[in-house]
């Protein structure tokens, strides 16, 4: 993709992101082509796959509440100068908290925080008195400050060669004025068989995030699959575990789902090369929850000239 293209496409995926942030409520989709054709009727699903749906849709929502999840997330802030004082009424503002709760520097490609004296904090778990270096997110050992009684955490993360502290509160608007989750009616027919296409390896494919980044991730091959007569195809992302992580944009954005597109994971293809695409687990990226989140973005060859009516819908913000 020459320079004048991605950075067009950029601005386009980031058109769509930012659209899907600010969408509180979704129409669903009223029909699943523009020539006017309904879509056909859902297949009844039988009941142990219908259980197992739910299971996972239960720990879905667990895992967004839970202290770590993405509702919990109240700030990012990106690092920018050689020092920097942090807290609620500091340079580095902090949504939640002591009004400073110490200074982070910049030094030799380091990243060290001093605390605060008199402010109770941890580092891993352990009292932190002293100056420390921090560890982001790509380390094997990254660093976590806890403070205000425990209820927020402190962590660094990494994107492209910026750092930012990225800030979780269990008192996050977010989380406690949690909305709940909406899905399409479980449909047996949207669980496909795929067949996965690898590639050289080595391969990464660029993918865009909401910031206007661009990071080359590990692009072990497709899965390609057939629906009403057609064959999609969609580019995989190594999820670092084995499986495969699927970034895709469909017809339903911004009409039922997540107008900046939606994740599937899918396991690895077996000896055969049959990889099983469930479209029932489709689900948001974080950035439909908070606005501090880094979010990857469907990249070109994954937005699908089809409406997967499964899965996850839209996330319906509660009114303030």
């Amino acid at each position: 993709m020459g320079k004048t293209t991605r950075v067009a496409w950029i601005a386009a995926v980031l058109a769509a992101g930012l659209a899907g942030c600010g969408q509180d409520t979704a129409q669903d989709v009223a029909s699943a082509s523009d020539d006017g054709d309904a879509p056909a009727a859902a297949p009844a699903a039988d009941a142990a796959f219908v259980r197992e749906l739910e299971a996972w849709r239960e720990q879905r929502e667990e895992s967004l509440l839970a202290p770590d999840g993405w509702t919990g997330l109240v700030g990012l802030h990106w690092i920018e100068l050689k020092a920097h004082y942090v807290g609620s009424d500091s340079g580095l503002r902090l949504a939640k908290g002591p009004p400073r709760i110490g200074l982070l520097q910049q030094q030799d490609g380091r990243l060290y925080f001093t605390p605060e004296r008199g402010v109770d904090l941890t580092l891993d778990g352990e009292p932190f008195t002293a100056r420390a270096e921090l560890h982001g997110d790509r380390s094997e050992t990254p660093s976590v400050i806890g403070f205000d009684g425990g209820k927020g955490e402190i962590s660094v993360i990494e994107r492209g060669n910026r750092r930012a502290l990225r800030v979780r509160h269990a008192e996050a608007e977010a989380r406690t004025g949690f909305a709940g989750l909406d899905y399409w009616p479980a449909d047996q027919g949207w669980r496909v068989q795929g067949r996965f296409v690898a590639h050289p390896p080595g391969k990464t494919i660029e993918i865009a995030n909401i910031i206007g980044m661009l990071e080359p991730m590990p692009n072990p091959g497709a899965v390609e699959f057939e629906r009403d007569g057609r064959t999609h195809r969609l580019e995989a992302v190594d999820d670092g575990t084995g499986g495969l992580f699927l970034i895709l944009a469909d017809r339903t954005n911004g009409q039922g789902s997540y107008g900046a597109g939606r994740y599937l994971d899918a396991p690895a293809a077996d000896e055969a090369g049959n990889v099983v695409l469930d479209f029932n687990r489709a689900y948001n990226p974080p950035c439909a929850f908070t606005a501090h989140a880094t979010c990857p973005l469907p990249p070109q060859e994954n937005r699908l000239d089809l409406a997967i009516t499964a899965g996850e819908k839209a996330y319906a913000k509660p009114a303030i």
